[in-house]
C-alpha cells in the first residue's frame, strides 16, 4: 500500500471512530436536497429509462450511465463545505 492510499485509510478510520463520517454524510445528503441535485439526478434517470426501454435498463447500467452525471452536478461549494470540514476535523484530531 503507498502513502497516499495509507493516509486515506488512516483518516477514513478516524472518521469512522468519532461517528464524523455518518455526520458528514448526513450533511452531504441534506446539502444535495437543499441544491436540487437529487431532483436533478432523478430526472435523469427517468430519461435514460425512456431512452433505453424500461426492459432493457439494468441498476448496473443505470449507475453506470448516471455515475459521472452525478459527480459533475455536485456544486462546488457543496465540495468546497465537505473539503473545509474535513479539514477542521483532521486539524483537531491530528
Amino acid at each position: 500500500m503507498n502513502k497516499d492510499a495509507q493516509m486515506r485509510a488512516t483518516i477514513n478510520q478516524k472518521l469512522i471512530e468519532t461517528g464524523e463520517r455518518e455526520r458528514l454524510k448526513e450533511l452531504l445528503r441534506a446539502k444535495l436536497i437543499e441544491c436540487g441535485w437529487k431532483d436533478q439526478l432523478k430526472a435523469h434517470c427517468k430519461d435514460v429509462i425512456k431512452e433505453k426501454g424500461l426492459e432493457h435498463v439494468t441498476v448496473d447500467d443505470l449507475v453506470a450511465e448516471i455515475t459521472p452525471k452525478g459527480r459533475a452536478l455536485v456544486p462546488d461549494s457543496v465540495k468546497k463545505e465537505l473539503l473545509q470540514r474535513i479539514r477542521t476535523f483532521l486539524a483537531q484530531h491530528a
